[in-house]
């Protein structure tokens, strides 16, 4: 039966909030009383279910879609919310079971709206507000077992943050949104670290000694009320665990794990040892079906743009990835600096919002680029392909090294369109990435993959 709630519906009302994706910083609302408000409006939603909290700078998506596939092959229905989208906001909120994943369907998106779209609009709340209440709406309704939640930006004045979870997860901090949380990285941490509640266990995916005490500290004041029942100070910080110190069950199955996962990149290792600590904390047992549900989590979860191999030809292979700060960029460029070191022609097709840190990613670019490829996206948050360029001929002349071969290309169509036809003669590797917005528009470029 066709649905009576079509996608012009869709993106009408939800084109009536700003959206971080298109607005910047100017969409977020920080506080969580609208948030409050809303949910003791709906019953507290969020509280028929049992949660997983997750938040960090890079990573987040990964490890939410793994810990959801995982904790789906113990039987369990899983909800999933995760941000941004790639295709359309339905990817925005998930749901996998026995029988598979589903996005929020059309008509089940058309009756919350119906029920609580002018309240969303009379209270003024934001883009990610009005989706993050969609979510918790949708998974009571759909009876979920557990849901896993991804923070959106930061984590202490964050939409998702009304939740109480069994377990808190911090993959990594890196330099991002500094505008909004911060200049230094242990400020950003303290703003992770606010999805820590009291007697709840949280594992740290990534230790630094600029914000290692910051989340030590968190827990510790955050537990200092239940101190009489959690007894001396070792006890409670016990509660906190951090993933590269730890060697979790199942972690003697790694490498197989990582060469047969279907989401590659350089991250996944760090991101596989976040996850099987956190089902170690959650008391799930990695046997064969979920150790193979983690494997297969982008075609269980229906999962884009991290390391997403889009096309594959006698010439050529063609991988998107949304990576988009220098945290993340550092490790995907110098995976592609290994590659090209290998005799594989490298085409980078590059594009960034404008209020990102450019220079520090455009000083990573691999030396061995055959061509550079200037890009941006139908966004106005884009940074002009040709003012990139610029920046990028500026910034290898300030380091004194001669910049790789570069061309500008107005729309990420044009660009795509480029990058295959340099691909024509030799072995090539087609890497797409720089901001969430050029890979969606490059994959609806290969229609197989949407």
């Amino acid at each position: 039966m066709k649905s009576t709630f079509t996608d012009d519906m869709i993106e009408s009302f939800f084109g009536r909030f700003q959206s971080f994706q298109t607005s910047g910083s100017m969409a977020f609302k920080p506080g969580l009383e609208r948030m409050e408000f809303v949910d003791q409006m709906a019953g507290h939603p969020h509280r028929k279910y049992r949660t997983v909290h997750v938040a960090g700078t890079n990573g987040k998506g990964s490890v939410s879609n793994m810990l959801a596939s995982a904790l789906a092959a113990t039987g369990l229905k899983v909800g999933l919310y995760t941000s941004p989208h790639i295709l359309g906001v339905r990817e925005r909120a998930r749901v996998i079971d026995a029988g598979g994943v589903r996005l929020i369907g059309r008509d089940a998106l058309g009756e919350i709206i119906s029920r609580w779209g002018d309240t969303y609009i009379n209270i003024g709340l934001s883009f990610f507000e009005v989706t993050t209440c969609i979510a918790f709406e949708w998974f009571a309704v759909e009876g979920v077992d557990v849901a896993v939640i991804e923070t959106g930006l930061g984590g202490r004045m964050d939409s998702t943050n009304i939740i109480t979870p069994e377990l808190s997860v911090i993959t990594n901090i890196g330099y991002d949104h500094c505008d909004i949380l911060g200049n230094t990285l242990g400020e950003i941490a303290y703003e992770k670290a606010g999805i820590i509640k009291p007697l709840i266990p949280v594992v740290v995916g990534e230790s630094h000694p600029e914000t290692d005490p910051v989340f030590e500290r968190k827990t510790l004041y955050t537990n200092l009320p239940e101190a009489e029942f959690m007894g001396d100070r070792g006890r409670i910080m016990s509660l906190l665990r951090f993933a590269d110190k730890t060697v979790p069950a199942g972690w003697e199955h790694a490498d197989g794990i990582l060469s047969a996962m279907d989401l590659q990149g350089p991250c996944q290792v760090k991101n596989l040892r976040t996850v099987m600590t956190a089902l170690q904390v959650l008391g799930v047992t990695p046997d064969a079906p979920v150790l193979e549900a983690v494997e297969h989590t982008a075609s269980r979860m229906d999962f884009h743009g991290r390391w997403e191999r889009l096309a594959v030809a006698d010439t050529y292979e063609v991988i998107a990835d949304i990576g988009h700060n220098e945290h993340g960029l550092r490790l995907n460029f110098a995976r592609l600096s290994e590659i090209a070191a290998g005799g594989t022609k490298l085409v980078i097709v590059y594009g960034s919002v404008s209020d990102k840190d450019v220079d520090a990613v455009l000083r990573l670019i691999p030396r061995e680029a055959e061509l550079v490829i200037f890009t941006n996206a139908d966004n106005h948050r884009a940074l002009p392909a040709a003012e990139a360029a610029k920046r990028y001929e500026a910034d290898c002349a300030e380091v004194g090294c001669e910049p790789c071969r570069h061309v500008v290309c107005q729309t990420v169509a044009s660009a795509v369109e480029t990058a295959l036809a340099e691909a024509l003669q030799a072995r090539t590797l087609i890497y797409i990435g720089g901001s969430t917005y050029v890979v969606s528009e490059a994959v609806r470029c290969f229609p197989d993959c949407e």
